[in-house]
């Protein structure tokens, strides 16, 4: 079971690795507006919901390859407990970061996926560059991801942790082409303006995952007869929804705050 939520915990921390993305989430629906009324085809709908699902499969493709080698890396080790902790304290130090509002990746310069004759092709040769390209703005949240992923256990789990992680991911670029253009705005708008309060937001998370780890994994090797069953789990995360949610309504008023101000 422990084995099971490690693999699915993929999915938000990919989800929450993609909201933190103010940089490309605006260009997206253009891109594939471009590429769809190149692909000849009537139905520039269908063609864009095809589109989105290659983008899709190139990140999976991407997090599969990534996940290949960190399985191939853990398996050149007979015993790789000593590096959790180190994961789990890389996974908080990047929480922190995000928790203050910086980025140290920020000054990267963004890649640029190669432009091809076939529009389906280009849609899915982006989605394998599309991790690379965000690392300007998504970097600490990508990274502090796949960073976990290397701690998540066996060749199956460390793949299937990747796995859930690009569809974390890339799902909102299988939906968002999907949405009436109004919808689309209103979206990346939302998300654009509170890019702060979800970075923060996430920072927290990022710090609970990293002390979740520590305890689950350091502390019953500390002691023996340590404890912390299912509903204290369940206690925890509550706890952890409730303070990021609290320090996202936070950062949202001091930005109005700021901007009243100004």
């Amino acid at each position: 079971m422990e084995q099971l939520i490690a693999i699915l915990a993929g999915f938000p921390f990919g989800s929450a690795a993609i909201l933190q993305n103010a940089c490309l989430l605006p260009l997206y629906p253009g891109l594939i507006a471009f590429l769809a009324g190149n692909a000849g085809n009537e139905r520039a709908r269908s063609a864009s919901a095809w589109l989105g699902v290659l983008v899709l499969a190139g990140i999976l493709t991407t997090m599969l390859g990534f996940g290949v080698l960190m399985a191939l890396v853990s398996a050149t080790f007979d015993n790789v407990a000593w590096i959790l902790p180190l994961i789990y304290m890389f996974v908080i130090g990047m929480g922190i970061l995000l928790l203050m509002g910086r980025n140290p990746f920020a000054t990267l310069q963004t890649a640029q996926a190669p432009m091809l004759r076939n529009p389906y092709l280009t849609a899915y040769v982006y989605g394998l560059f599309f991790g690379p390209m965000t690392l300007p703005c998504t970097a600490p949240g990508l990274v502090a991801g796949l960073a976990y992923g290397a701690g998540a256990g066996g060749a199956l789990s460390t793949l299937g942790f990747y796995f859930f992680f690009g569809l974390g991911f890339g799902w909102p670029l299988v939906v968002l082409p999907l949405l009436a253009l109004p919808f689309q705005r209103r979206l990346i708008s939302w998300l654009t303006q509170h890019h702060d309060a979800l970075n923060r937001a996430s920072g927290i998370l990022l710090i609970a995952v990293g002390i979740f780890g520590l305890i689950t994994e350091l502390l019953p090797q500390i002691n023996n007869n340590f404890m912390f069953d299912t509903p204290m789990q369940l206690t925890y995360w509550v706890v952890v929804a409730i303070i990021a949610l609290s320090v996202g309504l936070f950062a949202t008023q001091a930005k109005q705050k700021r901007a009243i101000a100004d």
